[in-house]
């Protein structure tokens, strides 16, 4: 058998080893059209601060690795031009040779990932906007600022890459200044978190201009001041576009792949497209909630490498299945730690929930053990007490407690469940009573 996968990172790697461990006789090749096969991309932000400072450590594997540990063939600098599901081929590039030729499969994945948003801003095609999606954009900015020294970098968007390059930019003794189109900054969580996140931001002197856009990019050669559609000016030395991604469908598009609701492939459980012996996996294709059942976009690395397993099983004859997610995430800016799980307050109403919600703020372990302050908002089903989901922000132990949340919520535990959980406890690490527990009889008036 011969499988095919275009591209690489989380989800094409990790099918590719899984297909491998499955069937020792198959040939399977990789075709990924950047230069790296294999690198995490949420290291980017620290490799930019340079608390990463080898680039090995952000891409650990190449070609060679995988041909020796999983004798899987891969081709960087090889970009898909085509798939033709008619007679089970592709159609390739070589970018170094500019050679075209062709290549037949049996099973094939698609690994495409996501790329940047980019907006039609005058101005945004200048050297010094950059958008981060890949190690070689990330070489790009760490040689700007080692080359030019910048002083003020403006960063458009407050997502989770636009709230870890604020920290990069603002530790290496860079002023930024933070726009975001939304009234809050980090809009993907409740008003009142984000505000508690503002406070913070702002008290530690990151710049924040919500409710507005960039409307315009000026200077020659390279920007030096960001026009917003308020008509306000922000100077800067270089700018930053961290609007958000979406999935690269367009070699799907072009073969007649289904794309779902949301705009990525549309695939089922086993990573099946709507084309026989053709599977997607990763920021290319759509996921599912736990909680709701319906199709969502959450693009993230987590899920990506569960995806890959799993389309690497199917291929093979396997019978592994993908359970689902719950869009956890989880970032840090600063000294403080943002996290987010299931349905916030807003989408547990628009999908008809009645709920109820907790606002709980606890320390992360006793006072007297240096214990700081974690904000916890909780929601739940009203009429069942499901959990739905949960937002943290502070400065200590969130990890811990969203990992409580994504255990809890995925088994379908109720309010009154996570005042029964049995939680270890001694002063370096909780309080008697957990903020967990606390959040479990708020929510189930216990």
């Amino acid at each position: 058998m011969k499988i095919i996968i275009i591209g690489g990172v989380a989800g094409g790697t990790t099918a590719a080893a899984k297909a491998r461990r499955n069937d020792k006789t198959a040939e399977i090749k990789i075709f990924e059209a950047d230069q790296d096969i294999s690198y995490s991309g949420c290291a980017l932000p620290y490799y930019i601060s340079n608390k990463i400072t080898d680039r090995a450590e952000v891409v650990p594997r190449n070609a060679a690795f995988f041909k020796q540990k999983y004798n899987v063939d891969v081709f960087t600098s090889h970009r898909v031009l085509e798939i033709k599901p008619e007679v089970k081929q592709i159609a390739i590039e070589n970018l170094t040779t500019h050679e075209f030729f062709s290549e037949s499969y049996d099973k094939l994945l698609i690994s495409t990932g996501a790329v940047s948003t980019v907006l039609p801003i005058d101005g945004s095609d200048k050297e010094n906007v950059f958008y981060l999606r890949t190690v070689a954009n990330a070489d790009k900015i760490r040689r700007f600022i080692s080359e030019v020294t910048p002083k003020n970098v403006v960063i458009v968007g407050t997502g989770f890459i636009g709230m870890e390059l604020a920290e990069s930019f603002f530790t290496r003794g860079i002023k930024v200044t933070m726009v975001e189109l939304a009234p809050h900054v980090m809009p993907t969580l409740d008003t009142e978190m984000s505000e508690y996140l503002e406070e913070y931001l702002r008290g530690q002197k990151i710049g924040l201009v919500t409710g507005d856009s960039a409307a315009k990019f000026v200077g020659s050669p390279l920007v030096n001041k960001v026009i917003l559609k308020s008509g306000r000016e922000l100077a800067t030395d270089f700018v930053i576009m961290a609007v958000g991604i979406k999935p690269n469908i367009s070699l799907a598009q072009k073969a007649n792949v289904q794309l779902g609701t949301t705009g990525a492939i549309q695939v089922n459980t086993k990573m099946e497209t709507s084309i026989k012996d053709i599977y997607a996996c990763g920021d290319c294709a759509e996921s599912f909630s736990i909680i709701t059942g319906k199709v969502f976009y959450r693009p993230l690395g987590s899920t990506a490498n569960k995806m890959g397993r799993v389309a690497g099983d199917q291929m093979t004859g396997g019978n592994v299945e993908f359970h689902g997610g719950l869009g956890t995430g989880i970032f840090k800016v600063l000294d403080m730690t943002v996290a987010q799980i299931g349905l916030t307050e807003k989408e547990a109403l628009r999908e008809g929930y009645e709920v109820i919600v907790s606002h709980d703020r606890k320390p992360d372990k006793p006072e007297y053990y240096g214990g700081q302050e974690m904000f916890i908002k909780a929601v739940a089903d009203s009429k069942t007490g499901r959990v739905l989901g949960a937002q943290i922000i502070g400065p200590a132990g969130v990890d811990k407690r969203i990992d409580i949340f994504a255990t809890a919520i995925t088994f379908g535990a109720k309010a009154e469940d996570l005042t029964n959980l049995d939680l270890a406890y001694s002063p370096p690490f909780s309080t008697a009573k957990d903020p967990v527990i606390f959040t479990g009889m708020i929510l189930s008036k216990g």
